[in-house]
Formats: C-alpha cells, sequence, structure tokens
C-alpha cells in the first residue's frame, strides 16, 4: 500500500511540474512550437523538400514548386519578416486572415497544397504566438518565383509515390 502511494505521490508531482512548465511558455515558444509541429519549415525553407535545408533561408522559400495537373507550378513563399520578399509588409491581421481564410492580403489564394483549413482550428491565443514567432525569425531577402502557368512549366523532377499491388 506504502508503495502505490509513493507511486502516487511521485506521479501527482510529475504532472504539477509539467502544468507549471506549460504554463510558464511564452507566446514566442508557443510560435516557434507551433511553427516546428506544423513544419512550416518542412516547404518554406530552400532546400527542404530534397532533404538539405538551408539554415541561412530558413522560412525564406523555396527554389523548388509543386506541379499540380491542369494548375501550374506553385513555390513556397517566403516567410520571413523580410518588406521586399517575405511577409513583413504584411500586418498581423493579414498573417492570421491567410491561415485561417487561405486568401493573402493581395486577393489571391494560397496555393492549393498550404494546408490552411487545418491552420484555421488554431485557437486565438495559438494564432497570436504563432505570428509573434514569424516576426521574430530574421528577415531573409530571397525571391521566390510566383505560381507558374503550364504553359511556362519546364520538364519538372518529379516522384511519383505508387502502391503495391
Amino acid at each position: 500500500m506504502i508503495r502505490i502511494g509513493v507511486r502516487l505521490a511521485a506521479l501527482l508531482i510529475c504532472a504539477g511540474a509539467a502544468m507549471t512548465s506549460a504554463r510558464a511558455e511564452t507566446p514566442l515558444e508557443r510560435g516557434k512550437y507551433l511553427a516546428t509541429i506544423m513544419d512550416c519549415g518542412g516547404c518554406h525553407t530552400t532546400g527542404s523538400l530534397v532533404g538539405h535545408p538551408d539554415p541561412a533561408k530558413y522560412l525564406a522559400g523555396s527554389d523548388i514548386g509543386w506541379l499540380i495537373p491542369n494548375l501550374g507550378v506553385f513555390y513556397p513563399a517566403n516567410i520571413t519578416p523580410d518588406k521586399a520578399t517575405g511577409i513583413g509588409a504584411w500586418g498581423d491581421e493579414d498573417i492570421v486572415k491567410a491561415l485561417r481564410t487561405g486568401v493573402r492580403p493581395d486577393g489571391r489564394d494560397l496555393a492549393p497544397m498550404m494546408p490552411w483549413r487545418a491552420y484555421a482550428a488554431l485557437s486565438a491565443g495559438d494564432m497570436e504566438a504563432l505570428v509573434a514567432f514569424l516576426r521574430s525569425v530574421p528577415a531573409v531577402e530571397h525571391a521566390v518565383a510566383g505560381p507558374t502557368g503550364l504553359d511556362a512549366v519546364k520538364t519538372p523532377y518529379i516522384t511519383v509515390a505508387v502502391p503495391a499491388k
């Protein structure tokens, strides 16, 4: 019986410590955590799509795009706070709107592979934390190609996943 009591006490102490550390998390730390689990860098960091992310271009967009049949090629945008080539000229509300509705401040829809529908479910606090984190990363001047129509598509490098029979 004493062993169970000791284990229960240890469990409660650990749970209390975990709850305290969760409450101590700053919005910036929460934003970094969210950007990590949402894998923002997996698309928006140069080189990530080929397994060689360039840390100097973290979240600065990709030079490799996604070919979508019958639509064209879409390149992950620069989402650093650079005003010329990134989202630095966007207001916080513009970032939130894009993540909640899939529409950029210029009225253009985000690329079809951007999972904004999932991100739209973020709480207001989580959205605020994510925006704070995006504002905190170093601004990187890196112009990314805009969407390319099918008439301008070069022969792409394509990997196709094919299920077994």
